[in-house]
């Protein structure tokens, strides 16, 4: 379910950037009575990108704080200690690597 909620929200953004680039493309064409008006949509354009990307930001940092929490309840001692024996063992004259 978050997958196609991701998906969606992307697209929406992708469609609010190709909007506003057809907004810049256009900008030298755009009569000057219908300027104010092209720039406020493009204002408001920019509003709505800026604020799905703090979303997504915002949602980026939550996943990493449980991330987070979730690794510091993990033991990597049995890990650390296996690599330790083995870069001791190629520092070693006689180990694997001489």
């Amino acid at each position: 379910m978050e997958g196609n909620d991701a998906k969606k929200g992307s697209e929406n953004l992708e469609e609010r950037v190709g909007e506003l680039e057809k907004i810049a493309d256009s900008l030298g064409e755009v009569p000057d009575d219908e300027i104010v008006e092209t720039l406020d949509r493009a204002v408001g354009l920019l509003g709505e990108i800026n604020a799905r990307i703090e979303s997504g930001l915002d949602e980026a940092a939550g996943e990493t704080r449980e991330l987070g929490s979730l690794l510091e309840g993990v033991s990597f001692g049995p890990f650390d200690e296996t690599l330790e024996e083995l870069e001791k063992r190629e520092r070693e004259p006689d180990g694997p690597g001489a």
